[in-house]
């Protein structure tokens, strides 16, 4: 397998690029400091944003990062059913006094003025998300030194991945927080897509490059695990969201632990795409209506998930989490690293202490 990418940091734990605020300078700088990728994360940013993020965080490490792009999203959304939930949504904004967003704010997210800076300042790695970029960008960041990484949820999207010329597949488990990156929305999908184990699994008999492993990882031993069914590297996300130097807010990283949260969901009433997330009012009442249709909803609804969010009302916020929410370690973020690599080594150690001088299993 290669080691383009796990050549880059000691530890296999990569920083998951959490978009929205979450993946801030100050958090990419200290897990490449502690041994692990950061991520910066570009989605719901301009091109200059990222690029001032990317000169923060090289002021803060010379260590290697990465930086996350969201791919140009289809038109297929009907805006009959926009329209049906702006007009359902209309309650949330009388309460909170505020005004629906502008559902035609973009689809492609600056896709290409991104692209260009990346290739203009080359970073070591570059990751995409909701589908596969074409063949000359991948080649353009190789040439420029950058290791690109696309995320796929099933085996036939990791192939098209490898077709496409990527260096590294994501494989994104049903368990993982925030948004499904699913090359295609299709609702009829929704709520079947595979456990990690079995998802790693399948990729490493589909593809030939290596894979990282991401959905609900928490703990080293489950690093060792997906390790040990074949995954090169983990991405955490939530394990990172409840540390001090996430750029979440403080009543977000709360909830993550909170027993009035008792369970997550994958929901399109935030976005109009499938995310996991802490269950709460907003999502309860709207979930079940919200349409296909991101990030038309998307849009919509960011003037009430601030307003919430400025409210500290949790019950009207995204509150994006994996699984595993329940097991966060509010640790800095550096110091999470170390506990996580010293699980991990721990968890070798058990497994090979069950092992006989042949190999087998005791």
């Amino acid at each position: 397998m290669s080691s383009a990418l796990t050549d880059l940091f000691p530890y296999p734990i990569v920083q998951a690029p959490m978009a929205g605020g979450v993946s801030v300078p100050q958090l990419a700088a200290a897990v490449s400091e502690a041994g692990g990728l950061g991520f910066l994360a570009a989605g719901y940013k301009t091109a200059d944003g990222m690029y001032q993020d990317i000169k923060q965080l090289r002021g803060l490490t010379g260590r290697p990062f990465g930086v996350n792009l969201f791919m140009p999203q289809p038109e297929y959304a009907d805006p009959a059913a926009v329209d049906v939930y702006a007009h359902q949504l209309a309650g949330e904004a009388a309460w909170y006094e505020t005004e629906l967003g502008d559902r035609d704010s973009g689809r492609d997210d600056g896709y290409d003025a991104k692209l260009a800076v990346l290739l203009d300042n080359p970073v070591p790695v570059v990751s995409f998300h909701f589908g596969v970029p074409n063949g000359e960008a991948l080649e353009a960041l190789r040439r420029a030194g950058t290791v690109t990484l696309v995320t796929a949820t099933t085996p036939d999207e990791a192939l098209a991945v490898e077709r496409a010329g990527a260096d590294v597949v994501i494989a994104q488990g049903i368990e993982a927080g925030g948004h499904q990156g699913t090359h295609r929305d299709v609702p009829e999908s929704d709520g079947a897509g595979l456990g990690l184990l079995s998802l790693v699994g399948q990729i490493r008999e589909t593809v030939r490059i290596p894979v990282v492993a991401a959905g609900g990882i928490m703990r080293g031993s489950q690093i060792a695990a997906v390790l040990a069914a074949g995954a090169s590297a983990a991405q955490l996300g939530t394990a990172f969201l409840a540390t001090p130097e996430s750029g979440a807010a403080d009543i977000h990283k709360q909830a993550l632990t909170n027993p009035l949260f008792v369970r997550t969901e994958l929901t399109r009433a935030f976005s109009g795409r499938p995310a996991r997330g802490l269950v709460n009012r907003f999502m309860r009442e709207h979930g079940p209506y919200a349409p296909a249709a991101y990030p038309e909803v998307h849009h919509l609804t960011s003037p009430l998930r601030k307003a919430a969010a400025k409210a500290k009302d949790a019950q009207g916020m995204a509150l994006w989490a994996g699984q595993g929410h329940r097991m966060a370690r509010p640790l800095p973020a550096g110091q999470l690293v170390e506990v996580l690599a010293a699980e991990l080594a721990d968890a070798a150690t058990a497994l090979s202490g069950h092992r006989t001088a042949g190999g087998e299993l005791r």
